[in-house]
């Protein structure tokens, strides 16, 4: 038996989303989306516990997130700055953006800070090449990037 449980909430939106699906195993995805959103990340005690809910051995689950990289394994920061590095961004100066949130957020690319405010990746591509440079904070896109509109950015989320 795992260490950590879906809240009633959620266990309830779980139970919606597997009646969905001819088998409890196709439904993996959202079911792993439900998890980072209860628990913050995907820990090892997760990862179990969604083999149980799925009746699908842990390896299982294990297969699915190092397959995929959109599940965060450790705990991510309030404001997750996914800055792209697509061939598009590069020509058009995502260097330039990543160095400046580096300097801003005072992180290293794929650092969160340690009170878990900024988390800052690279990102092979984020299917926006006619915004380049861009980047993607939390669920929302922003494209066109300079140095100046990132800051505008950073001081509209403080």
């Amino acid at each position: 038996m795992s260490k950590v449980a879906f809240s009633q909430e959620s266990l309830s939106e779980f139970e919606r989303i597997v009646a969905q699906y001819p088998e409890r195993r196709a439904a993996m995805l959202p079911t792993l989306y439900l998890a980072e959103k209860e628990f913050g990340h995907i820990s090892p005690e997760v990862e179990v516990y969604v083999g149980e809910l799925l009746q699908v051995p842990a390896i299982k689950v294990r297969e699915v997130l190092t397959f995929y990289t959109l599940f965060a394994s450790k705990p991510r920061g309030k404001l997750h700055f996914q800055v792209c590095r697509g061939i598009s961004c590069d020509l058009r100066g995502c260097t330039k953006i990543i160095e400046h949130l580096q300097e801003k957020l005072n992180l290293n690319s794929e650092e969160t800070s340690a009170d878990l405010a900024y988390t800052l990746s690279e990102v092979e591509c984020l299917g926006a090449c006619e915004t380049a440079p861009m980047m993607q904070l939390n669920d929302d896109y922003h494209g066109d990037l300079t140095t100046e509109t990132v800051d505008l950015i950073l001081d509209e989320k403080k």
